[in-house]
Order: C-alpha cells, then structure tokens, then sequence
C-alpha cells in the first residue's frame, strides 16, 4: 500500500467519537461523531492544504516581510506567502512529528525544531490529541531548549464541519468585543475595531449565507473555566461547538472563500492563536520563553 502524502496515520476513538491525526504537520486530519463530520476531514490520499488541521507554530497567521527584530537581532525567514510578501503559518506544519505516546483514545505527537534561518532558537513542541464523551482536546506544550531567550506563538487550523452541505446554512455564534481589521491586500493588521452593532458582531448568532470572513477576533468573553467558545448551528439544528482556553487571545474565523472551488464554504475555519498576526515583528502577545521554560495551551471541539 502507498504512503499518504500526510504520511503514517494515527487513529484515536472512544466510543462513537474517532479522530485521525497525520505524521506529516502532526495536525489532524478528519474527527468525527458516528457518521457525522465534525471537523471537516481532507482525503487521505490528498495533501493538506489551506493549513488544514495544522498546527500553526512558532507563529500563527502572517509575518510582513518574513523580517523581525528579537533582543536587538535582525531575522528573515522565507516568504511562504510570496504573493503577498509575507511568511504565513510558521515551520511546523510541513515537517514529520513522531507519536511518541499512542493509546486507544490518545496520541502524543511531537517534533523538535533545530534553529534555522530566521529563527536561530530550539524548540521542542508536543501536541496531545485526546477523544472521549467530551469531545477531542488538543494540548500544546512548546519548551524552549536552546540557551537564549525564544519567541514563540502558536495556532491551529481546524475547520469546523456544517455536515453535509455549506457554512450558508448555518448560524454563527462568537462573542468577542472587538476584531482585528485586516481588509488589505496583504491581510496585515491595521487596528483593532469594536464589534458591537457591527457586521462583525455574532454574539447573539448569524447566518453565515452573506458573509465572507477571513479576520481575528480578540476580547473574548469567557466563561467561568475562561474558556471562549464558537458555535456553529447546521440547518438541522446539530451544532459544532468550540472552545479555546486563555492562552488562546485570538480566534481567527475564515468562511474558506479563497480556498479550491471543491473546498470552498466546506467548513469554518476556526484558529486558536496565542497572538495576532505579525506578532513576531509587533510584539503584541508574543512570548518569550526563557531556555527550560514550557508554555501550554488547549483547545477542544464537541458535536452538541
């Protein structure tokens, strides 16, 4: 049999509640209830594409340039958005993670990121997949192992599946008091903006049929576990519901209009960062992790 171009497979499942995640990004490629999607899933014989699932590491979303500037030291790393100018999505969601720790219902995957040009530092990175009742939890441990100081943000891509047909049919519920204006042609932040009786506010839900998003949202309201949530409602009233822990300042909501005529509106691309875009060269929410210093974060999606 011939490799997937995600590379080896690894299945987790509890009860009715399956997952597969991928050697190649170690990000996660279908999860689903029964025999309904809940994260919309790439074919296995497919390459990931529009960061599927991904893990977005040691920055999420886009870096104009590909420069910054970190304790007095000038970086370039590549353009991987090339058209327009910027780097987007980090390192790791390309590279081979091992699972390390592979259980019935859990797998630890994890990779080491050597320095490179443009990000002289070492990085150990784990990612925990974890099914149950509940739903799956993602936990991400990032430990600096080099000897200086690192910066370092995280994300992930996951899209959150409406079912059988289009995110049109489906409402929207997210509250959050602002968002980050990047309406440019380089999608780089240009301010922060209320939401609130705006287009942009989906705190009392809205249907997604007119909307196009491809923006953060910030100021999250959280519940008493400080979690912020998304819902997406389907026509036949199932509802997709995330959540992403504090760690997690930003959520960016992209209705996939730019993706493949085929994967288009297929799924709400819904991505957990621990900073906004051009963090690395801004500073805004970027941490700094001291050599032996661990920072974590989680996020989770249940079928309701």
């Amino acid at each position: 049999m011939s490799l997937a171009p995600s590379g080896e497979q690894f299945h987790v499942s509890s009860g009715s509640h399956r997952a597969t995640i991928v050697e190649v990004g170690g990000g996660v490629r279908e999860y689903s209830v029964g025999d309904r999607d809940v994260l919309e899933p790439y074919p296995l014989d497919a390459m990931c594409d529009g960061a599927h699932g991904a893990p977005l590491i040691p920055w999420p979303n886009r870096l104009a340039d590909g420069t910054y500037s970190f304790d007095g030291n000038e970086h370039q790393v590549a353009l991987t958005e090339p058209d327009k100018n910027n780097a987007i999505h980090g390192f790791l969601r390309w590279r081979n993670w091992q699972a390390i720790e592979h259980e019935p219902d859990r797998v630890l995957m994890a990779t080491r990121l050597h320095p490179l040009k443009g990000y002289p530092f070492l990085l150990d990175v784990q990612i925990e997949y974890a099914v149950s009742e509940a739903g799956l939890t993602v936990t991400t441990t990032a430990t600096n192992r080099g000897e200086t100081m690192c910066p370092y943000g995280s994300g992930q891509h996951p899209y959150l599946s409406p079912g059988p047909g289009l995110i049109d049919e489906c409402t929207l519920q997210l509250r959050a008091a602002s968002w980050i204006d990047t309406a440019n042609d380089r999608q780089l932040p240009t301010g922060i903006r209320p939401t609130r009786g705006t287009p942009m506010d989906f705190t009392s839900g809205k249907t997604l049929s007119d909307q196009e998003l491809d923006f953060p949202f910030c100021d999250l309201v959280r519940d008493p576990d400080q979690r912020a949530w998304v819902t997406l409602t389907a026509s036949d009233a199932s509802r997709v519901e995330f959540w992403a822990d504090n760690a997690y300042e930003i959520i960016e909501l992209y209705t996939g209009d730019t993706l493949s005529p085929d994967r288009r509106r297929r799924g709400l691309g819904t991505e957990p960062m621990t900073c906004p875009p051009n963090a690395l060269r801004t500073g805004a929410g970027l941490e700094r992790l001291d050599p032996g210093q661990s920072t974590t974060s989680s996020w989770g999606v249940r079928l309701a």
